[in-house]
Parts: structure tokens; sequence; C-alpha cells
């Protein structure tokens, strides 16, 4: 029986992995440091801001100390909230429509790696601010997907101690990872990888929107 659904954010419910990108690079560039977006893809999506920026310098062979990690992050926020006040940030197709049709007796979380100050403005404007039971970003663990913590932590949160009862919906192999992790049924969205980056998923879909409630609960039979 189904007892929840945690949902990621970015790439899930917005489509807003290309803002991440480009906001990373309009703070990395003075640095002298750019990337692509194949190596966005590859390696970066699904950490939270503290593990790419250590990542990004350890690729480029730069010490962590030599900046100030979290003015970066800080900075790198900034630009993220340009980016939603613009209005970029849109809504993925049936994401919105999904949530809003679980019933409130099926508690919802949120697990992502993205700063509670990138996620909140958007949910609010998409309505579904009320959806959630709980909501675990960046900051409330020192590690980042692929680490099961994250999604540990909304089990906890959500008062969940069979996580194989649990569903959560991702869009990355990071993010797949980390809900495996923890023991959990996983549906994978096609949104940022293709199929074969995903097969570690339980199920894999092209889009939410014809995704219901009874697809979630034949995850977990």
């Amino acid at each position: 029986m189904l007892t929840a659904v945690i949902f990621d954010f970015d790439g899930i419910i917005v489509d807003s992995e290309p803002l991440h990108f480009n906001a990373f690079n309009e703070v990395l560039n003075p640095l002298g440091i750019s990337m692509t977006w194949e190596a966005y893809c590859e390696t970066y999506i699904g950490f939270d801001d503290r593990d790419a920026f250590r990542t990004i310098f350890k690729a480029n062979r730069h010490k962590d100390d030599t900046y100030n990690l979290a003015q970066l992050i800080e900075q790198k926020a900034a630009v993220f909230q340009r980016c939603i006040q613009n209005g970029a940030a849109k809504p993925l197709p049936g994401a919105v429509e999904l949530i809003k049709s679980i019933p409130a007796r099926l508690p919802v979380g949120l697990c992502s790696g993205a700063l509670r100050q990138d996620i909140d403005p958007i949910i609010q404007n998409l309505g579904i601010e009320n959806c959630f039971s709980t909501i675990v970003t960046a900051e409330d663990t020192p590690i980042s997907k692929p680490d099961p913590a994250p999604y540990i932590l909304a089990l906890e949160k959500l008062k969940m101690d069979e996580p194989a009862a649990v569903v959560a919906i991702e869009d990355t192999p990071t993010g797949i990872q980390s809900a495996k992790a923890a023991g959990m049924k996983v549906l994978a969205v096609t949104n940022s990888y293709d199929r074969d980056y995903l097969m570690d998923a339980d199920a894999i879909v092209d889009s939410l929107e014809k995704v219901t409630r009874p697809t979630l609960e034949n995850l977990v039979l």
C-alpha cells in the first residue's frame, strides 16, 4: 500500500535546470571557469550548490578554500532569483496537476538539492505551497544526492518507517541513486535524461501528464 509520495523539484516540478546551468556559469566565468551543458548534465545535475561548486573546483584543480564558498552560493542564488522574477521558471507538464490530485490523507513531500529560497517563490506562484507535508532542501543535510541522506531525512519528517511503500519521483541518475539507497521505489521521468540513463528506477515515463495515483500505487504492490 502506498503511504507517501516525495517529489524532486528541479526537472520534475519546474524546468529549471537550464536556469541553474546559466547561473553557475555567470558566477564561475569571472573566476576563469566555465562548463558545458553536456558536462552539467553528466556530472552536476542532482547536486546541491555546495557540492556542485566543490566538484567544479576539483575538476578545475582549484582548492575549496581558494574562494569563499558561501559567498559563491549566495551569488549564484541571486542570479537564480533574478531568473525567477523574470518568469523563466516554467512548470513541467503534469507535475502540478499530479500534486494537486493526491488526496490529503496521502502525505506528499518535496526533496531537493535546491535552496529553500529558490523553491518557495516558485511553489507559491504555482499554488502548491500548501500541498507538501515536508520540504527537504540543500540547507537540511550536510551531503547531497546521490547520498541517501536527503531522502532519509524526508522519510523521517514524514514519519515513514517503511521506505519501500514510498515512491520518489526523480529525473536524474543521481536522484534515483539517492532514493533507492534510502529504500524507496522510484518513478523516473525523462525530462532531463534519456531512458538509458534512468534504468535503475522501478518505472520510467516520458511525462507526468498521464501519471495518476493508481500509477504510483502499482509501484509498491
